[in-house]
């Protein structure tokens, strides 16, 4: 399903806008709609809706270097054309309907020296225009049973057709979501093209279901057919790279048995990366994650890029990658930190780190990573704060990994605060990782009687951190007593 508007996706890395327009230009359907503009003048003609009449169509594929015998050489002048109308590369005046002129006229747009002569931003704008006219028409399905849905009055019978446009529409937005999840889940970095029986499954087979029965099993496969589609059709504009379904496999299906249980072995996983890929692979562009980025934005739907935070404050940046995967948070810190001056971003982060909320840890945990690569530029802000009880054992760290010495011992009070605010940032950031016990194991060891004094510590989530590690100390004995601990600390705040 579509993300719901104002939940936040994973970001995602996107090219610069001048890579991105330059990758728009060269799309192959944006491109002919480019050329069908410029060809068009006073002797082109149009129907109503702004069509180009059925004897221009050959000439227009011989613009682009079509076979215009081909029937698909026409077909796509066609195609071409209506993005370009669609997209004001070309303005049309349609035919009178009341019996005057039998045909309208076309002439190039004032948006086509866009191309040429506008900014990045304004040629991505007018491929948004033609993404959204392809869109459109990939949720039309194949109308070969259109003429049989025609009522008397030359209407579309929709409940005969079995076409709900609205609900073939929502079923593309949610495939194209569902890819741009996976596609975020690697920060949009991700080179891997997923299967289409996986995304088939993602739109039919219910999150709670076991083992999917033979009905559900077809659905899949028919909406793995109806992707197929779609996904030719999206390929020309630039959104996505596709390998369709093989052909040779749906002849194998009819003459032999339903291609059932192969589909569900391609969407669990179950079959080798060359019998998958017979099934069709599909990965979004950069382009096309730049443009279903767009329209998830556009729906209210909360979808960051990295990089985006880079003149933003301190405090922006750090609660907001306080929500991204380690990964992606990093890259856009050391975003952040371009062009900064050193020790001045250091103590902005450091301010910005402080805070007894519960987001407070997480933060710290993130001023730490982004103060990783700093020189010694930075160590007049970090010694700065060394007797500040929440950013002094963190500035310790940081002094003591570059070999700086004469720093001063931290208090005891110091030290423990320190271990439990670690804790409660490796919790809030990953939860409780396999890892974590043998972190909490290291920073205990070197402590005789932790827990005999660490409950009296005032950071706000000691009872928190002690419980957890009583669930998760290694040592039986340990854990105990970190439960003891924790009882002691909560007592202790009531």
């Amino acid at each position: 399903m579509s993300p719901e508007p104002h939940s936040m996706l994973p970001p995602v890395r996107l090219p610069s806008d001048a890579e991105l327009a330059r990758d728009a230009l060269f799309a192959p359907l944006f491109a002919r709609a480019v050329r069908l503009a410029r060809w068009a003048g006073p002797g082109t003609r149009v129907d109503i809706g702004g069509e180009l009449v059925a004897a221009q169509l050959p000439e227009a594929a011989a613009v682009l270097g079509l076979d215009p015998a081909d029937a698909d050489g026409p077909a796509l002048a066609s195609q071409a054309w209506r993005v370009a109308v669609d997209t004001g590369l070309v303005d049309v005046t349609e035919p009178e309907e009341d019996g005057g002129e039998q045909s309208g006229t076309a002439a190039p747009g004032e948006d086509l020296a866009l191309v040429t002569g506008g900014t990045p931003g304004e040629v991505l704008d007018l491929w948004l225009a033609a993404l959204d006219t392809v869109l459109a028409d990939a949720a039309v399905p194949d109308l070969d049973g259109l003429v049989d849905a025609l009522d008397a009055g030359g209407e579309v019978d929709f409940d005969q057709l079995d076409w709900n446009p609205q609900r073939e529409a929502d079923f593309l937005d949610g495939v194209l979501a569902n890819l741009y999840l996976l596609t975020a889940a690697g920060h949009g970095a991700s080179d891997s093209p997923v299967p289409l029986p996986v995304l088939a499954a993602s739109m039919v087979i219910p999150e709670d279901m076991g083992e999917p029965t033979d009905a559900v099993l077809e659905q899949v496969s028919d909406a793995m057919m109806r992707l197929d589609d779609q996904f030719r059709q999206l390929e020309p504009i630039g959104l996505v790279e596709f390998r369709p379904v093989d052909e040779a496999l749906m002849q194998e299906a009819d003459d032999e048995e339903p291609a059932a249980d192969p589909v569900a072995g391609a969407a669990a996983g179950g079959l080798d990366d060359e019998d998958v890929s017979r099934y069709g692979m599909v990965r979004l562009t950069p382009l096309g994650l730049y443009g279903i980025r767009a329209r998830m934005l556009e729906a209210g739907v909360r979808a960051p890029a990295v990089g985006e935070l880079a003149d933003k404050g301190a405090d922006a940046l750090l609660d907001a990658v306080c929500a991204y995967p380690e990964g992606a948070a990093q890259a856009e810190m050391e975003q952040w930190l371009k062009g900064r001056e050193p020790s001045a971003a250091a103590a902005e982060l450091l301010a910005a780190a402080r805070g007894s909320d519960e987001g407070g840890p997480l933060r710290r945990l993130r001023c730490q990573q982004a103060l990783a690569p700093a020189g010694p530029e930075a160590e007049p802000a970090v010694r700065a704060v060394l007797d500040d009880p929440e950013l002094g054992g963190l500035a310790r760290v940081w002094l003591a990994e570059r070999g700086v010495t004469g720093v001063p011992t931290p208090d005891a009070a110091m030290v423990f605060w320190l271990t439990i605010d670690t804790i409660a940032a490796q919790l809030a950031a990953d939860g409780e990782t396999a890892e974590l016990p043998l972190l909490i194991e290291s920073l205990t060891a070197h402590h005789a009687g932790f827990f005999d004094q660490a409950w009296r510590s005032a950071h706000p989530a000691t009872a928190y951190v002690l419980e957890a590690m009583g669930r998760l100390h290694p040592d039986r004995k340990a854990a105990k007593e970190a439960r003891k601990a924790a009882f002691k600390a909560r007592s202790r705040r009531h």
